[in-house]
């Protein structure tokens, strides 16, 4: 039996992007539906490509550097479509006297804004810029890190993965971490500590930029001065590439990463548009669709690269991915939404948010908590990663059923959503802290182990910490 060349798997992703580009250069408008169609086929050949650029590139670079960057590229879309709604709040002025004012009724407090139809529009797309990113956010751990455990281990029979081990008990089986991944783990506990505080500021200011830019500037300080791995073998697409030599190499890793980057930038902003669209003409809430099904869509090309790895038998630098997209997500997209909202209101401002989008983050926040109170040890059990989706679902789903079908409360439906996450912020907490008391001793390791790592990119030569192993 013939094997099929490397090539032709790279030549037909590039193909899957093909209508979209001819599009896109043409600037011929086209129906929403044939938007939705081309542009989700662009995204998905895009996606390949970058899981393979990826793989390609950690003969080079340390492995977590590589991932990172992968990461970075793959949210890109989330970024696209907060940096939007962030641009758009700007640029209507909605400070946060002025959406004040416009929450209260009184169009006396809209400062210079003389449309005060335009001015609820400002604050609205401020609020839809955090609904947005807090549901990215809850996706990508409810949907993402649930659904890839799942897959990796119903997988495993096929793929024998070594990362995942069979217990007995219902729901028992575990997928192994690498312990490498301490370093994300760490750093994105420090920006879910400090994502509590922010509503307390009254908005994403520059204090905000200041902090989790600075995590996430640290954490690749760290990540980008380890090691390179060679141990791991690749086959397929990267292994054809890492056989080239290095002068090669190198830009065709640069290639694929910069025409994957060019697809999802331009191709998911539309795709989710063209999504909205779609769901509120049969009836869906725009404000619904902008939270779950818009950051779903563009959640995609993740979700598909890490997927690629798990038929890889390669989960753990799946997981890694995921994580490495949960950090900059949790704190880049965080951070930058100030600049990008103040660039639009053409000075410094902080970009407001109303009590309900407070608890919004809260609720992601203790998410994120609950989470790594789970990886904490290294491994997430098919129960632990049910225990995420259902939380996520049954949330999702209590608030679309009384919120926006029922309604069944005398109290306003936002004051009713508020409790709901408020609720639930307060669930995940309580579970979250139980894991961490009876895992004390393995949060402990973990801290060890990021130290160990920050002091080995500091210069220094420290003695890996014995319980790594």
């Amino acid at each position: 039996m013939r094997l099929r060349h490397p090539l032709t798997a790279v030549a037909g992703a590039v193909l899957l992007s093909v209508p979209w580009v001819v599009t896109l250069l043409a600037g011929v408008g086209v129906g929403t539906g044939l938007t939705v169609l081309v542009s989700g086929i662009s995204v998905l050949g895009a996606s390949f490509l970058l899981a393979w650029g990826a793989e390609t590139a950690e003969k080079d670079v340390p492995r977590a550097f590589a991932i990172a960057v992968l990461a970075v590229l793959a949210v890109a879309p989330e970024y696209a479509v907060d940096a939007l709604y962030a641009w758009g709040a700007g640029a209507g002025s909605a400070t946060a006297e002025a959406c004040r004012g416009v929450a209260a009724g009184g169009e006396e407090l809209a400062g210079a804004a003389t449309n005060a139809n335009t001015l609820a529009d400002a604050c609205q797309s401020a609020n839809l810029a955090v609904a947005n990113m807090t549901g990215a956010n809850r996706i990508l751990i409810g949907l993402g890190w649930a659904g890839i455990a799942v897959l990796t281990v119903y997988k495993a029979r096929a793929t024998r993965d070594p990362a995942v081990e069979r217990r007995e008990g219902l729901f028992a089986s575990v997928v192994h971490l690498d312990r490498d991944i301490a370093t994300e783990i760490t750093f994105l506990f420090l920006a879910t500590v400090w994502a509590f505080f922010v509503p307390l500021g009254g908005g994403i200011g520059a204090l905000d930029f200041i902090v989790l830019v600075g995590i996430y500037v640290a954490y690749i300080g760290i990540v980008i001065r380890g090691d390179v791995e060679t141990a791991e073998e690749h086959s397929g697409v990267p292994a054809y590439f890492q056989g080239f030599r290095r002068r090669v190499r190198v830009p065709v890793v640069l290639g694929l990463f910069a025409y994957s980057g060019f697809l999802i930038f331009t191709a998911v902003e539309p795709f989710a548009h063209g999504l909205e669209e779609v769901g509120t003409a049969v009836g869906v809430p725009p404000f619904f669709m902008i939270q779950w099904i818009a950051p779903l869509a563009s959640e995609s090309p993740e979700l598909v690269v890490v997927t690629v790895l798990v038929y890889k038998a390669r989960s753990t630098a799946g997981f890694n991915a995921l994580i490495s997209s949960k950090l900059n997500q949790w704190t880049l997209l965080i951070g930058t939404l100030v600049i990008v909202y103040s660039l639009a209101l053409g000075r410094y401002g902080v970009l407001p948010f109303d009590r309900v989008q407070s608890g919004e983050i809260w609720i992601t926040a203790a998410q994120s908590f609950f989470a790594l109170g789970i990886l904490v040890n290294f491994t997430i059990s098919i129960r632990e990663a049910l225990a995420l989706f259902g939380l996520f679902v049954s949330q999702v789903l209590i608030e679309f059923t009384l919120l926006r079908l029922w309604q069944p409360f005398a109290m306003p439906a936002e004051e009713v959503k508020f409790l709901l996450l408020a609720g639930y912020t307060a669930l995940y907490l309580v579970l979250g802290t139980a894991l961490l008391v009876r895992r004390r001793r393995q949060l402990r390791e973990l801290l060890e182990l990021a130290a160990f790592a920050a002091r080995k990119a500091a210069g220094q030569q420290p003695v890996r910490p014995e319980h790594a192993d």
